[in-house]
């Protein structure tokens, strides 16, 4: 397995208050030539599961990954930015088995036709059993982008599931009769909790949690158990940070910091009564993949901070909090390639997966004072 020990020095970068890390870290590969991985999940400090998103569900028992694929994944599209998605655990997985994966797929009566669907099932003996459809969204989609699909089981035992704007449909994003550009909220096993916000709305479905939203691609619990994080892409800059409260309207596209990939304005305005603001916004876009809260002890300085993985500048960054406010951004690591998701270990360590189609798994743990820029063999 290649170590590898960075030493990043600490230095100011124009604008503020984004600053560069001074720690010394072990990167280790875990796994490579990965097929468009997309998220893990920690089962332990060495078992992991990881979706790829042709279609497979990658498992790795002490430290090693299971050349055999799980058995049992129903088929996906892999098409655009159609992938098997997101893996995530149930709160009493340990008990129960039950993992949760989002996924495009084809829809059966009409090919041209998709959607973004959620399953539940149990993962026993490297086998995916019991599968039943939790989510799926409509109205079917043409188009093979902006599926969102990022899941986060709340405290109370509630799923949110983020389902994109499906990038032609954006003004559908500001009507409740559709899922698209919302927060969905349901309970483990796809019924509507009866505090929803649109519950009894006849013009809204139930599920709808948040809506004015892009491409959700993060969602992460605050240390506190109470603040909801949620990022989005946004078109050529106006990417976002939120705060979820439910029932709130977070803009788009009646509001938004970006423009258009033509250079065409999207909307004059990026402020409005009635409309979230977002507690960051970056211009130009970083491209937010995932988060996560670290509450862990390896870092003892990044405890109750937000890491945050960027796929277009290839980075990791460490997110102060304040309250609902952001007070500091610093890059953690650099060069590692394009993450697309990062998770935390159970001994604090942390797991990232780099994108494309030779994706890799990679461990990052804190190196000791001694070792800087050295290759520990392999």
């Amino acid at each position: 397995m290649r170590q590898i020990y960075y030493f990043f020095l600490a230095a100011i970068v124009f604008c503020c208050p984004i600053t560069k890390a001074s720690e010394n870290f072990i990167i280790e590969t875990i796994a490579s030539d990965l097929d468009h991985p997309w998220s893990i999940a920690v089962l332990s400090n060495n078992e992991f599961l990881f979706t790829e998103g042709t279609g497979r569900l990658r498992h790795v028992v002490d430290g090693k990954l299971d050349p055999s694929p799980v058995k049992g994944i129903p088929p996906v599209l892999f098409e655009g930015q159609g992938a098997l998605s997101d893996v995530v655990l149930h709160p009493e997985f340990d008990i129960n088995r039950y993992l949760y994966l989002s996924f495009s797929e084809t829809d059966s009566a009409d090919s041209d036709l998709n959607t973004l669907r959620v399953i539940r099932g149990k993962f026993e003996n490297g086998v995916f059993s019991e599968a039943f459809t939790v989510f799926s969204a409509t109205p079917l989609r043409k188009q093979v982008l902006h599926y969102g699909a990022r899941m986060l089981f709340l405290p109370d035992g509630t799923l949110l599931i983020t389902v994109g704007d499906a990038f032609n449909h954006r003004e559908d994003a500001q009507r409740l009769d559709n899922h698209f550009g919302k927060v969905i909220r349901i309970n483990d096993d796809g019924s509507v909790p009866r505090d929803n916000p649109y519950v009894g709305h006849n013009s809204a479905l139930p599920e709808i949690w948040t809506y004015g939203h892009r491409n959700m691609q993060g969602l992460a619990l605050g240390s506190d158990g109470k603040l909801i994080f949620e990022h989005e892409h946004g078109p050529k800059g106006g990417d976002e940070l939120n705060i979820l409260k439910p029932g709130l309207n977070y803009g788009w596209p009646a509001i938004t910091y970006g423009i258009d990939y033509s250079g065409a304005l999207i909307s004059p305005f990026t402020k409005k009564k009635g409309m979230e603001q977002p507690i960051k916004h970056w211009v130009p876009s970083i491209a937010p993949s995932s988060m996560v809260f670290y509450d862990k002890d390896m870092f003892p300085g990044w405890k109750g901070s937000l890491l945050l993985s960027a796929l277009v500048p290839g980075d990791v960054r460490r997110l102060s909090i304040r309250g609902e406010r952001l007070v500091a951004e610093e890059v953690l690591f650099e060069h590692l390639g394009r993450v697309r998701h990062i998770n935390i270990a159970h001994n604090g360590s942390l797991l990232m997966l780099t994108d494309g189609s030779n994706g890799k798994l990679i461990r990052v743990s804190r190196g000791d004072s001694s070792a800087s820029n050295s290759v520990m063999g392999e």
